[in-house]
């Protein structure tokens, strides 16, 4: 719930849970109902939205709720600690909140907080008109007629909640988010980067420069955007990893583990995208043997059409238990002691 100081013009919206990303909507919301922004946002001092408000010392926002204050350009000013006198408007607001949409609706069965939302939205037009006892006009009234002329306009585009995390470079110059792969900048292979995450984009920043973006993907995992301008000139610029040194490694282990990586290397648009898939195959070899990773290339053409990293894989240690299954089974009587007839008295014992 927030409310407007002078007119009391208060916007009310449910949410599912408490956690960062509602809150920082319920804000995005507020804003597009009161048709602007304010100079200051003066919120409670739950964990959401601030970290640390010491009695002496700087206040610490939640990085997202101080990325979108900066994003409207507003200044985010938390009451003291347990000081409701901070925030009269809003607190007196509450009570009357309570006994007019809260207390009105607690009889009603909604399916979805949408649903419910959207009955919750026709009471609070209500609760807004409905005319002052002490005072002329309602709450739309004052805030249309003086308070609505001093909000700031906003911005084009909403602010779009985003999540933060780091990701290293691969060898396809690609980094890997939710099982979706975007491409950076070639130079940037082997580091880290911070990538900030929306629900429609991703932007990929190196020490605090944002170096490239692009549009998030949704659907079947495993999908690519590859910007051609992130390719290398030379495929040796990006770690000396391309095509044919795959397949000369490949060639080395044999005649399938090389139609395997030619194959993945000729599935994508890009061939920088099968890399990490071809590197990841051949080192397979190091953990086990080429011989086993020949093998299961062979198992997995017979099956498969373009054999990945896991499937190879997965063959690799199904193999492996069946021989150790079968030499444990192996019974080794090369050192038994077997025990003559003279042992027992000679051959006239009987």
């Amino acid at each position: 719930m927030a409310t407007l100081p002078y007119s009391q013009y208060t916007y009310v919206e449910l949410m599912s849970d408490m956690k960062q990303e509602n809150w920082i909507n319920a804000h995005v919301h507020m804003f597009e109902f009161f048709g602007g922004t304010t100079p200051l946002l003066i919120p409670d001092n739950l964990k959401t939205g601030v970290i640390k408000h010491p009695k002496n010392g700087e206040v610490i926002l939640n990085k997202a709720y101080q990325e979108m204050g900066d994003y409207y350009d507003v200044a985010i000013v938390p009451t003291l600690v347990r000081s409701p006198k901070g925030k009269p408007s809003v607190e007196g607001t509450v009570g009357k909140v309570t006994s007019s949409i809260i207390a009105r609706l607690r009889k009603e069965k909604f399916n979805s907080v949408i649903e419910a939302n959207m009955k919750i939205k026709k009471c609070l037009e209500e609760f807004n008109a409905k005319p002052f006892q002490k005072r002329n006009g309602s709450r739309k009234e004052i805030f249309e007629n003086e308070e609505k002329m001093f909000l700031r306009p906003l911005p084009k585009e909403p602010y779009e909640f985003a999540v933060w995390k780091q990701a290293t470079v691969q060898y396809n110059y690609h980094i890997s988010i939710d099982k979706m792969y975007y491409s950076v900048p070639y130079e940037y292979i082997k580091h880290k980067v911070d990538v900030r995450i929306t629900r429609s984009v991703i932007e990929v920043y190196y020490k605090k420069k944002r170096i490239c973006s692009h549009r998030r993907l949704y659907g079947n995992p495993g999908q690519y955007s590859t910007n051609m301008d992130h390719m290398p000139l030379n495929h040796k610029k990006a770690g000396e990893w391309n095509g044919d040194r795959f397949r000369k490694w490949a060639d080395k282990i044999g005649p399938s583990t090389y139609k395997v990586i030619d194959q993945l290397l000729n599935h994508y648009k890009a061939e920088q995208q099968a890399y990490n898939g071809c590197r990841s195959i051949l080192k397979l070899a190091d953990s086990y043997s080429s011989k086993q990773l020949e093998e299961a290339c062979h198992m997995a053409l017979q099956h498969l059409a373009v054999p990945r990293y896991k499937n190879i894989k997965l063959i690799i240690a199904h193999n492996q238990d069946i021989r150790k299954t079968e030499e444990e089974q192996v019974i080794d009587d090369s050192y038994a002691i077997i025990r003559g007839s003279s042992y027992y008295g000679g051959s006239n014992n009987e």
